[in-house]
């Protein structure tokens, strides 16, 4: 069985991922960021070790000892941990990671810059990343309804008028979710996570019905951080009013796909892909 790495932050993404892989007759060869993984993906894996946040080297080595030179990177890092000003007392960085701190992200931590630095890094660590939805395609969004309940009217006028100011967004890497309601902009999602913006959007928007859009830019690297949601993203939508999602085709996975569509129809909340093109 060929070894291929698995670089794991926070959620039920990487298992998903470490399945795929085991069904594609792949050794799985994990390393994880330490007091962010989910203790479940230890199972799926057939090597595993907890690693620093800011050890990139770490990462890389183990990876090789292992005989992987392949490997995907997912899993949710906190933004609000990044920001953390005891993070480097906390994760104190190999000497690798500090140089690739200094000589490349001191002035420019945006998401893209962050990302083209770790795999430059690991490259020349003798890791290559892979495109973080091959082993889980069959968990992306596809085109059009996904589920039993249609969208209505208001959700689709929304949907309009709504896509191509979102798309502009991520492109800027602004956010990568928005949240609508009758052509009006309600929210913008930051470095809080979407759960925590259809909170606020809920706060702010009193009335039912609005529609949560996400996507990622066209030329967005797919390497890491592919936009996602879950079971507790459509039970905080449905808590805060919402109830319609739009999501971009091949560009948000929904974790444990056949979960998430039964609980948006069980909450009558609409699923709908829509095509960048």
């Amino acid at each position: 069985m060929e070894p291929i790495g698995l670089i794991a932050g926070e959620g039920r993404l990487p298992i998903l991922v470490a399945k795929g892989m085991k069904a594609a007759g792949h050794r799985v060869c994990c390393v994880a960021f330490r007091g962010h993984y989910d203790p479940d993906l230890i199972a799926c894996c057939d090597e595993f070790k907890s690693v620093g946040l800011y050890r990139i080297g770490s990462w890389s080595r183990r990876l090789r000892h292992w005989g992987a030179r392949e490997a995907v990177m997912v899993g949710r890092v906190a933004k609000t941990r990044m920001h953390d000003p005891f993070r480097l007392v906390r994760e104190l960085p190999d000497w690798r990671s500090a140089l690739l701190w200094y000589r490349r992200l001191r002035h420019d931590r945006r998401d893209q810059a962050v990302l083209a630095a770790v795999i430059d890094e690991l490259d020349r660590g003798g890791v290559q990343l892979m495109d973080s939805t091959t082993f889980i395609s069959d968990q992306l969004a596809c085109d059009g309804v996904m589920g039993s309940v249609q969208p209505s009217s208001m959700h689709q006028a929304d949907i309009d008028f709504a896509w191509p100011l979102l798309t502009q967004t991520s492109h800027l890497d602004i956010g990568q979710s928005m949240a609508v309601r009758e052509r009006d902009v309600i929210a913008v999602e930051a470095i809080e996570g979407t759960d925590r913006m259809i909170e606020r959007a809920g706060s702010l928007c009193r009335a039912k019905g609005w529609t949560l859009l996400k996507t990622a830019a066209v030329d967005h690297d797919r390497r890491a951080d592919v936009p996602s949601i879950g079971v507790s993203t459509v039970q905080a939508l449905a808590k805060a009013g919402g109830s319609c999602i739009a999501l971009g085709v091949d560009q948000v996975i929904l974790i444990d796909k056949k979960a998430v569509l039964a609980a948006a129809d069980k909450s009558g909340i609409a699923i709908v892909g829509v095509s960048s093109s």
